[in-house]
């Protein structure tokens, strides 16, 4: 008995440890780079893709688009994130912040609000709650982004309460902003923003999200309010097949106090082909509408009215490593490209390759 009782006592102390080891870690550190050079064959003199392009913007150079290194604490409590980055990303995007917040691609702190249920309220600089689309481009179908995507903001500050259910179906935020992609107010700007996040997955294979953003993006003297809405699907055919739906929509006062609203929009349609583990195929096609020039002023008779095209090659190098290579092709009603010989032209056509790592 004694011999029994002293080989329990030892497996009990195993499990105990055992326990120990595979209980999650509060702190973790993670990081992210993305290396890549890419090629308009248009070769115009400038090294910086169009001002509608804010990821992979720049041409003929090896360029770091993002390298980021994360810490994130979680318990059953409080959470917090602090990210800081560096590359072409945080050039373009960041362009309009001031110093430090340059570099700072996310810092929040969030706080458990409820014991039995997954009702968080968080604050800080976070990720958008708008899109499919993020900075960290080996979680993406495409090795660029799409012109929706680049277009709406990949970030946001402010405060977001947020809920789970238990059975993971459904999630839901709310949203007070300090404005559309912005770390700091518009200086002269005293009026919040407002959004929402719904995303409802019916099964393991399918994810529908709804997001919106209400607000005004310029000082109150000029303002001008704007409503955006942001609509997708991902679907999860098989093993092998995939497909991302999305549609962006937005309008906003033409001038402070007007009742009339210039209008854009943008709908996508990815689909992703996995025939090996190994290797990954996707395409895309997409249009972009904003005649009026609100969130891309190309300063043409007829504004920014651009259909886009692309194809996609990844090889998964080691399961954390992946080598991308696409090509796309842009094509304007208007003339929005230059070319070597600063000729305006109505085609883009463009081919990147990049390196991806996460740890």
């Amino acid at each position: 008995m004694k011999r029994i009782i002293t080989f329990s006592t030892i497996m009990l102390g195993a499990g105990s440890i055992l326990a120990q080891e595979t209980e999650k870690k509060p702190l973790t550190i993670s990081g992210y780079a993305e290396v890549y050079y890419q090629q308009d064959f248009n070769n115009p003199k400038s090294n910086t893709r169009p001002g509608f392009v804010y990821s992979h913007n720049r041409n003929n150079e090896v360029s770091l688009n993002v390298g980021l290194i994360k810490a994130s604490y979680e318990n059953e409590k409080v959470r917090a994130n602090l990210g800081l980055g560096v590359g072409s990303y945080m050039n373009a995007n960041y362009a309009a912040e001031e110093g430090v917040l340059k570099n700072v691609f996310e810092a929040n702190v969030g706080v458990k609000l409820s014991k039995e249920h997954n009702l968080w309220l968080d604050a800080g600089i976070m990720p958008s709650h708008i899109g499919f689309e993020s900075a960290i481009g080996a979680d993406c179908y495409t090795l660029t982004r799409s012109m929706l995507a680049d277009n709406s903001p990949y970030f946001e500050t402010g405060a977001k309460l947020s809920y789970s259910t238990l059975n993971g179906k459904w999630d839901m935020a709310v949203l007070v902003l300090n404005g559309w992609q912005r770390i700091q107010r518009v200086e002269g700007n005293s009026t919040p923003a407002f959004g929402h996040q719904l995303t409802y997955r019916p099964t393991e294979k399918i994810t529908l999200n709804s997001s919106s953003f209400i607000g005004n993006d310029k000082p109150d003297d000029t303002k001008q309010m704007r409503y955006f809405h942001n609509l997708y699907g991902q679907f999860q055919i098989n093993e092998k097949f995939a497909m991302i739906a999305g549609f962006d929509i937005g309008a906003e006062q033409k001038s402070k106090g007007s009742s009339d609203y210039s209008i854009w929009y943008s709908p996508v349609l990815i689909a992703k082909y996995s025939p090996t583990d190994k290797i990954s195929l996707a395409a895309r096609g997409e249009y972009y509408q904003d005649k009026n020039g609100v969130i891309i002023a190309s300063g043409t008779e007829n504004g920014f009215q651009t259909f886009g095209a692309s194809f996609n090659v990844d090889y998964q190098i080691l399961s954390n490593f992946v080598w991308r290579t696409e090509v796309k092709s842009l094509n304007s009603k208007d003339a929005v490209f230059l070319d070597r010989d600063d000729r305006m032209k109505k085609g883009n056509v463009m081919a990147v390759t990049s390196l991806a790592i996460q740890f």
